[in-house]
């Protein structure tokens, strides 16, 4: 099967799989001393991020666009910036989602094309030089 089959949601498994491919996330967030920095900069409740983040995975991978019935357009750069983001971050979150993945059983084939996504992705979102880089003149 191929994504042109079919919608990376339905591949996926749905709306029933995107919840769970959520809750891993950030219960690996949550608990993996590795993640530190990543959950320091997350409210103390995650259950509002895990729902927009569902709500957001469900029309970024095809299925119904509940984040932007419910928030309007992502604006997903925009709505990060209150929120140091930088490499240590985005390889946090990286590493919490490429392992979520990865513990679900997500389809291979898919799971290739959401780690180059998904990288991309996390790549915007850095909005600060980390705190140990020097700037180079």
């Amino acid at each position: 099967m191929t994504l042109t089959e079919k919608t990376p949601y339905e591949i996926i498994g749905g709306d029933k799989a995107i919840r769970e491919l959520v809750v891993r996330f950030y219960e690996l967030m949550d608990t993996l001393p590795e993640a530190r920095a990543l959950r320091e900069i997350h409210p103390k409740d995650l259950s509002g991020s895990i729902d927009k983040l569902y709500k957001f995975l469900s029309g970024w991978l095809g299925g119904p666009d509940l984040y932007i019935n419910e928030y309007g357009h992502p604006r997903l750069r925009a709505r990060h910036l209150p929120f140091a983001i930088d490499e240590k971050q985005r390889d946090q979150w990286l590493l919490c989602m490429f392992k979520a993945m990865d513990e679900l059983n997500v389809d291979s084939a898919l799971q290739q094309h959401l780690r180059q996504a998904f990288t991309q992705t996390a790549d915007h979102m850095i909005n600060r030089q980390a705190l140990n880089m020097t700037n180079s003149q």
